[in-house]
């Protein structure tokens, strides 16, 4: 009885104190908006959190704290609270929270974007740099890319002589992926208007959308089993069929290669993958597949959202796409082809995709970052296991950091040193610290080509009757909730 007695009272003791150290940590934690009980602040995120958490930002500050159900998240929304946990105390903040819909078929076991940094992530980012996005070996794929360029001029080159009007979503969708594809397989994957081009755009978006919803099973981890909303269950199917189109493509080039190498292209991503001469960057035949559905989803579906943006911005003041078309037609002249040597002496084509970037960023809160460790910013508390969330949208949109931040205006860059690196952290469209955007080199190769080329063979303009709608719709990649559709005609 003695011994049961000093036992009950250890653990009211052991209670107590318990109490008291999560009533101290709790009191360092940034302020934010007081949370209800048991769904906390899940009702203040609304359909679109991006801009909620960019008004809650304005009462609460830069740094702010809000429960999400079970899950203490941390929301920064400022140049300067983004570079510490960008670069700072990046080591202590480069984990992730994965969304439970990511992980339909183990995909968060083996994804580049969502695994902890490990030496498997280093293979990956390793076989990036090395296979796909260093200048040399963009450099020596520049004609890939300047004859996909060519094709999407050609294609609206025929809808102007209809005067048909043009999905320009759609389009530098399609364009993108064929070269992307390119690289990794030495084939176009879609023509622009095929049946598989249609539901592969379908797909990857619904892996966007899907994984960026807010998900009670993100919120409650007691509920994933249920998967109530569905969501896992749709992923299962988006991702499948990407995964399954991916892997016919392995083995179909597997197969050639058995029976003629000499056929099989010795220069593309897939090449590489499939020899694995490095030992120290040797990956699996299930993790090639996953490393591509990533590179597949991300690299199309951002660029062709941005580039709608774009588009969409330039046709909402016309002013600003003269003034772009002046440029390049002063330095090229009229109707001819943007190459990526002409980018350098285009600083406001450079301009305008920065602006469009910086309003627009795809990856609004970039992607969840968690705290291995307590760090403390800004003399609060970030606890162990915390969701952290970089507001790429709010910190583009701070009147702290940018004059007239709604308002576009391309003008704000000229003569700027401002970048898109990842080193200048008010505006940060492709992250930063080591987990920054592995595809950010071809990126900004990609979109000035495209949206120069664009704009120097023709001249746009909305649909009769149509105004452009610039609401958006949340996912993983923000889109355009009403695809821009706008009419091209022959320069005069």
């Amino acid at each position: 009885m003695e011994f049961l007695a000093c036992f009950l009272c250890f653990c009211v003791a052991f209670f107590i104190l318990r109490l008291k150290s999560k009533a101290r940590s709790t009191s360092k934690l940034p302020p934010g908006p007081k949370p209800l009980p048991v769904i906390g602040n899940l009702l203040d995120l609304g359909d679109k959190p991006h801009k909620s958490l960019a008004a809650m930002a304005k009462v609460y500050g830069p740094i702010m704290s809000l429960k999400l159900g079970r899950v203490t998240a941390v929301v920064v929304s400022s140049s300067a609270m983004a570079k510490e946990v960008l670069q700072t105390n990046d080591h202590s903040l480069c984990d992730r929270t994965v969304p439970d819909s990511l992980t339909a078929h183990d995909h968060n076991e083996v994804g580049f974007a969502w695994i902890s940094v490990s030496p498997l992530w280093r293979k990956y980012r390793k076989i990036c740099k090395n296979t796909l996005f260093a200048g040399k070996i963009l450099d020596a794929n520049e004609n890939l890319r300047r004859k996909k360029v060519e094709e999407l001029v050609e294609i609206v080159r025929k809808s102007a002589s209809k005067g048909e009007a043009v999905d320009v979503g759609r389009l530098v969708f399609t364009i993108t992926l064929n070269q992307l594809s390119n690289t990794i397989f030495s084939v176009d994957l879609a023509d622009p208007k095929s049946e598989l081009a249609r539901r592969f755009k379908k797909y990857v978006q619904g892996i966007m959308e899907e994984g960026g919803k807010p998900n009670l099973s993100d919120y409650f981890p007691v509920l994933r089993k249920f998967d109530i909303q569905g969501m896992r269950k749709r992923m299962e199917i988006h991702m499948g069929s990407v995964l399954e189109l991916l892997d016919s493509m392995i083995k179909q080039r597997m197969k050639q290669q058995e029976m003629d190498p000499n056929s099989v292209p010795n220069n593309d991503m897939l090449h590489y993958l499939l020899k694995n001469e490095e030992s120290d960057a040797q990956i699996d035949q299930n993790q090639i597949i996953n490393l591509l559905l990533e590179l597949f989803a991300a690299g199309s579906d951002t660029t062709a959202a941005t580039l709608q943006w774009a588009m969409a911005e330039l046709l909402r003041n016309p002013e600003k796409l003269a003034k772009a078309q002046m440029e390049i037609r002063q330095v090229l002249g009229k109707n001819k082809p943007v190459e990526e040597a002409d980018i350098p002496r285009l600083p406001y084509l450079q301009a305008v995709v920065k602006e469009a970037l910086r309003l627009h960023p795809a990856v609004s809160l970039l992607l969840p970052r968690k705290a291995i460790q307590e760090v403390e910013i800004a003399s609060f508390t970030i606890p162990k296991d915390a969701q952290v969330l970089v507001s790429a949208w709010a910190i583009g949109r701070d009147p702290m950091s940018w004059e007239n931040p709604e308002s576009f205006e391309p003008e704000r860059f000229m003569g700027s040193e401002i970048d898109v690196k990842g080193r200048s952290y008010e505006l940060i469209p492709f992250g930063g610290g080591r987990r920054i955007c592995p595809g950010l080199p071809l990126a900004m190769r990609m979109m000035p080509l495209m949206l120069g080329s664009l704009i120097n063979f023709f001249d746009w303009k909305v649909e009769d009757g149509f105004e452009i709608n610039m609401e958006d719709k949340f996912g993983i990649v923000v889109e355009m909730a009403h695809p821009l559709r706008a009419i091209p005609s022959f320069i005069v």
